[in-house]
């Protein structure tokens, strides 16, 4: 099949579709979720950063709670039923520890989306997490297939950078941590 239209996430993103479409995005500590409904052939993906927080935060989706609840919601919006959702899990991986520690950050988002997915009762079938690497993820939402391939150095130093930025310039915190 020929994919028409290329969607990247960034930190905070969420997209579903009812179209085939490519849904791409770049992880390291931060975890990105996909959702397909197998009989709907509707899949989507979000990726976020930390766990919970950020009520008030101007882009809440890039934390876990939100993320979640924005991808579920979009997923319904296109028809599809929660109950045959099948979940994959990517990231989570310490690349921070490239840089001198990850701070726990990698292993609270992996718990969250594990304890979130199953008290909604959500199957998880793949998931590619943890290690020091971080993971290019393309989702193919008419499929639900997902390619996942770990990114070396020059390109995973890159995204360490982005992720400290991305932290200090958001003033992302984790418990008692602020990124900056």
């Amino acid at each position: 099949m020929i994919y028409q239209k290329e969607v990247t996430l960034h930190v905070g993103g969420v997209h579903a579709s009812a179209e085939p479409v490519i849904v791409r995005t770049l992880l390291g500590s931060c975890v990105a979720v996909v959702l397909w409904d197998p009989r709907l052939r509707v899949g989507g993906m979000n990726h976020f950063l930390l766990p919970d927080g950020g009520g008030d935060d101007d882009l809440p989706t890039r934390f876990g709670v939100h993320a979640m609840d924005r991808l579920i919601g979009e997923m319904l919006k296109l028809g599809a039923d929660p109950r045959r959702f099948v979940a994959k899990v990517f990231g989570g991986a310490s690349v921070l520890a490239l840089n001198g520690g990850g701070g726990g950050v990698p292993e609270a988002n992996l718990a969250f989306v594990r304890t979130f997915l199953a008290r909604e009762g959500l199957h998880v079938v793949a998931t590619s997490v943890g290690g020091t690497l971080p993971r290019q993820v393309r989702l193919f939402t008419d499929s639900g297939k997902v390619l996942v391939r770990r990114v070396v150095a020059p390109r995973a130093r890159a995204l360490v950078v982005e992720e400290e930025r991305h932290g200090r310039s958001r003033r992302a915190r984790f418990g008692d941590v602020t990124f900056f």
